[in-house]
């Protein structure tokens, strides 16, 4: 396949340990991993993060140390940032702001932030123009016309797309070249496909990082229950697999896809690392090696 792909991971200050232990074999094993592609960022927000959304973020690693990790393997940094509540007074939190002091700076690569909120947008472009800036999935846009405007707003770099919009190939095949090399796709959600509380959800994960009271939101999906399955967001309507990417999108111009995963296990990332990034041959190998780290535990 000629067209590279571009792969957005999850979890930087979650799964720190196992990218640590990942981006070695990346680089040294190359010929183990698809030649068509490339790790576009590794995406996060750490714990307790004020301006943090989409999902309540765990992740306990030293922001140096992950600054420090990126750097040395020229891999850029999206903060996720896309908490869709924030108000004034927010903006001037200590923490967040450290934080954007501490990657806007990227080094050899430019950093970006995934957001939602319009008045942290304007907030970042003033204080941070280093950043380059992503239009959160959270923003829930499903209806395509809506879609589309996003893509021509030139704040965005990226605009990552409600992933109902997935399939919908007879209105994605109108967007220009410049249209296509924005849009990001979602590929493996695993919510119900047909849920209309999304935009709900994620308010009640922006609350929760503000530390605001509020209603617990009470997912309805049948499958609630189970939790996150890899094999059941193979069977969503939207769910974009290998097959898909080198056969339906790259084809038709589009190269960026974005990994769910925050809020998952490292035992779970790895599984999308080896299915998305590593050839069927090695992906033993690759597990192998994972497993084998004394300073990785997955479990």
């Amino acid at each position: 396949m000629g067209q590279k792909v571009f792969y957005h991971l999850p979890g930087l200050f979650e799964f720190y340990d196992l990218y640590a232990a990942f981006l070695p074999l990346f680089r040294e094993h190359r010929d183990w991993f698809y030649d068509w592609c490339e790790i576009g960022s590794v995406y996060g927000a750490p714990a307790d993060c004020l301006w943090g959304g989409g999902r309540v973020g765990f992740g306990d690693a030293d922001p140096e140390s992950a600054s420090a990790l990126m750097r040395e393997y020229g891999i850029p940094v999206r903060l996720t940032f896309s908490n869709s509540l924030l108000e004034e007074e927010h903006l001037a939190d200590p923490a967040c702001n450290r934080l954007c002091r501490l990657f806007e700076q990227g080094g050899p690569v430019e950093n970006g932030v995934i957001l939602t909120s319009e008045l942290l947008l304007e907030y970042l472009q003033e204080h941070y123009p280093g950043f380059y800036f992503v239009s959160s999935t959270t923003k829930v846009l499903t209806e395509f016309e809506a879609f589309r405007a996003e893509l021509n707003r030139p704040q965005f770099r990226y605009v990552a797309a409600d992933f109902r919009l997935n399939k919908a190939f007879a209105s994605l095949d109108t967007l220009s070249d410049a249209e296509k090399e924005k849009t990001e796709f979602l590929c493996n959600e695993c919510c119900d496909y047909g849920c209309t509380d999304r935009k709900a959800c994620y308010e009640a994960v922006s609350r929760k990082s503000l530390g605001e009271a509020g209603e617990e939101h009470r997912c309805t999906s049948p499958r609630a229950g189970r939790g996150y399955r890899f094999s059941d967001a193979m069977e969503n309507p939207g769910f974009i697999g290998i097959r898909d990417i080198t056969e339906g999108y790259a084809p038709r111009g589009f190269s960026q896809f974005k990994i769910e995963g925050r809020s998952l296990g490292s035992a779970v990332v790895l599984e999308f690392l080896l299915y998305y990034m590593t050839k069927p041959e090695h992906q033993l190998k690759v597990r192998e090696e994972i497993y084998l780290d004394s300073m990785l535990d997955l479990f």
